[in-house]
């Protein structure tokens, strides 16, 4: 009897594992920057693909950082493609320099755009696709603005900024370190001329040392608003009530600027796409405990809006 029941469980477990594997994987390399892993679902010939990037700092494909683990973006690749939506995520090029142990200090915002594209135009030459999307999260919805206009067939913003980085770096200062609101200022004056400068107070050295500051310039000429207005093609733009970085307010001003744009705005989702129930505690909390599950109403919001 315990056999029978035995062989049963075993059926059953594979059973499990082939309705949970509808798509395949694979390990893709775009150039020698890019690497990514591909889902495609086999349940269709040619499905929507989605182009997914990550935010800001050292992320990899998954949405992780090296004491930041979420796996935010590899939960969404998998949902997509559970909904026979292809999912296309990639490490950003600095993590393959960490992991080679050969960063380039000379890396600029632009590079990052420059990647998109090449994996825009990787799988727009490959024609297995009925329509190719752009989703980007946090630094990832501009590199994403940028890389999608005259390229993609669609483009949802992520949790993504509504001012310049700038104007967001001294909202921040102003809230939390009020005393260095006028040497932040000053600095991005500075920067604004194209140079850089040593002459800034020592709590500011994290936002504001000389490969940063050459970073910053990069990153700091594009206002989302403005580029966001001038993108001519279906837009989605997505926020959370309990984003810590980013506050729906900023989704709001995106949206004024792309007036045909959707928004969908979702209770208690922070920053790194999960439902917040509690405090600040709970939500900075969450930012490693990749055992959450994305946002209610997330996935079903975005599935939505590609298969319209």
């Amino acid at each position: 009897m315990r056999i029978h029941f035995l062989i049963l469980l075993a059926i059953i477990s594979i059973s499990s594992i082939a309705q949970d594997t509808n798509y395949s994987s694979q390990e893709i390399t775009i150039n020698k920057h890019v690497n990514g892993t591909l889902l495609f679902p086999n349940t269709i010939e040619k499905p929507n693909l989605v182009i997914l990037i990550a935010g800001y700092g050292p992320t990899d494909r998954d949405g992780n950082q090296n004491f930041l683990k979420t796996n935010n973006i590899k939960k969404l690749a998998i949902g997509l493609s559970k909904n026979d939506i292809a999912s296309f995520r990639y490490d950003k090029r600095i993590v393959k320099q960490i992991r080679q142990n050969n960063v380039d200090n000379s890396i600029k915002f632009d590079d990052f755009v420059t990647d998109a594209i090449s994996v825009i135009n990787y799988f727009k030459n490959q024609n297995k696709y009925n329509k190719i999307y752009i989703l980007g999260h946090d630094q990832g919805s501009l590199v994403g603005m940028l890389a999608a206009k005259d390229k993609a067939d669609g483009f949802i913003s992520l949790a993504g900024a509504g001012q310049s980085i700038d104007d967001v770096i001294l909202e921040q200062v102003e809230k939390t370190a009020p005393q260095f609101t006028e040497d932040t200022k000053r600095v991005f004056k500075v920067l604004k001329t194209g140079k850089t400068t040593t002459d800034y107070p020592l709590a500011l050295s994290s936002i504001f040392n000389i490969e940063t500051q050459r970073f910053m310039m990069s990153w700091m000429k594009y206002n989302p608003t403005e580029v966001i207005s001038n993108l001519n093609l279906p837009t989605f733009i997505i926020n959370g009530t309990k984003d810590l970085q980013v506050s729906k307010a900023e989704a709001e001003q995106l949206h004024e600027a792309a007036t045909t744009a959707e928004l969908k705005i979702i209770k208690n989702m922070n920053h790194v796409l999960v439902t917040i129930e509690g405090d600040d505690l709970e939500n900075s909390k969450s930012y490693n405990e990749s055992q959450r599950p994305l946002a209610i109403g997330l996935l079903d919001s975005i599935i939505a809006f590609i298969k319209k």
